[in-house]
């Protein structure tokens, strides 16, 4: 394997690696690489930044690190072990990290594992911020303070199953919704579904035992019933300003399975003189629960989509009941239904932002209206996503960076971020 130095370039990281204690190096000689879909390449100059605050590091077993030697223009592979970065919410990855799998190598965990590198005391990493609220940044609040919030919502509400989970999710998998929850801040996450129509090849809430790895959290084992929804409800807005609640969270399954719970849940909240955003995080498998759900006051839907396209949408949700033609449906009844609608884009480089994708997304974009794209980076060992994708034609790549650029021309009342908009009462848009 071969590449080029970029002549460009003003940073130039050199390549990172690990031992098998876990220690963390720089390479005195050889450059960063990082990896766009199949190919391998340094980062470009207008993507790197400074590695957030709350990333994470990850060792990735089995994978040898890659890194180029400036001087023969030749990709060497180290008997050391890859390192990658998980970019702290806000942040997406635009580029992947770059290293040789070997035989034997387990599969990677439900996350997304960016290209890190090192340069003049500071980690660098291939990552554009795309949304500046602060909703999920935790470095400087204790975790006492979460779990006295955990403990007083208990203690308010202590036959509430949904709190008791909820709780549960804050101090045991460190969720950011259930924690902003337990503070009292930001977005009220409102599980209520047990099942799913889809059986997506990265779910965190559930996985088959022959996956060869295993799902993130535990799915919510119950069916809330519309009073402990609505507890949670008054009991956020009670608390924040300019309340966010969300049905459809990683710790279940699909949300408009429970259209009916949804909608009386909801409705009873508004005539009660409940304020707020009130928001779907959906797979829009169900056109027709849009109109009920309209009607009881939901106020926006975000619809999960990993491509605008059939086939690479299909493999990686495999559908069990609905199409994509479903989701197409869903989004432009919802938008003639006066919802604001987003798109939680699963973004993976070297994918998502080549030209067939691109196409097909500023396609769907125009015929619907929808108001915004959340990029979130797609949570699956890249190579198993790369062979999901094998047979579909992607055509050339742009970046993140144009990708973005080109979206916005096309289609210039597009928004951009990361997490759901709170909306101002009858505006139908962000504030």
């Amino acid at each position: 394997m071969s590449t080029t130095k970029h002549p460009a370039a003003k940073i130039e990281p050199c390549l990172v690696f690990a031992d098998e204690a876990g220690n963390i190096y720089d390479h005195p000689d050889l450059l960063m690489l990082c990896r766009r879909g199949g190919e391998l390449a340094l980062p470009r100059p207008d993507e790197l930044m400074p590695l957030p605050v709350d990333s994470e590091f990850f060792l990735l077993p089995g994978r040898g690190a890659l890194g180029l030697d400036p001087e023969t223009g030749q990709v060497e592979e180290l008997d050391e072990l890859a390192v990658a970065v998980f970019a702290s919410p806000a942040h997406t990855l635009s580029a992947l990290a770059a290293y040789q799998t070997r035989p034997g190598a387990p599969t990677l965990p439900l996350f997304a594992y960016g290209a890190v590198g090192f340069y003049e005391g500071r980690f660098y990493v291939c990552a554009r911020r795309v949304d500046q609220d602060k909703r999920q940044e935790f470095a400087h609040i204790p975790r006492e303070r979460i779990e006295s919030g955990a403990r007083k919502l208990l203690a308010e509400l202590p036959q509430n199953r949904l709190v008791r989970h909820l709780t549960g999710c804050a101090l045991t998998y460190g969720c950011p919704a259930a924690k902003n929850f337990s503070l009292g801040r930001f977005e009220a996450p409102l599980p209520t579904s047990r099942t799913c129509n889809a059986r997506c090849v990265g779910c965190i809430s559930y996985q088959p035992e022959d996956s060869g790895f295993p799902s993130t959290q535990n799915r919510i084992s119950f069916k809330p019933t519309d009073k402990e929804v609505i507890e949670v409800m008054r009991r956020h807005q009670g608390k924040e300003r300019r309340p966010i609640y969300s049905f459809g969270q990683g710790c279940e399954g699909e949300p408009f399975t429970e259209a009916a719970l949804i909608a009386a849940s909801v409705s009873k909240f508004r005539k009660g003189g409940g304020k707020g955003t009130v928001n779907v995080n959906t797979n829009a498998s169900l056109p027709g629960v849009l109109p009920e759900l309209a009607k009881a006051g939901v106020d926006s839907i975000r619809v999960s989509l990993n491509s605008a396209r059939k086939g690479p949408y299909e493999a990686y949700y495999r559908p069990n009941g609905y199409q994509f033609e479903d989701v197409r449906q869903s989004i432009g009844a919802a938008k003639d239904l006066g919802l604001f609608v987003s798109l939680n884009l699963l973004y993976f480089p070297g994918i998502t932002d080549c030209e067939k994708e691109w196409e097909a997304l500023s396609t769907l974009v125009e015929e619907t209206g929808l108001d915004f794209i959340q990029l979130r980076n797609l949570n699956l060992d890249p190579e198993l996503a790369m062979k999901l994708m094998a047979g579909f034609d992607f055509g050339p790549c742009m970046g993140l960076a144009n990708f973005m650029k080109r979206l916005r021309k096309h289609s210039p009342h597009l928004r951009f971020g990361y997490f759901n908009p709170y909306l101002e009462p009858g505006a139908g848009a962000e504030r």
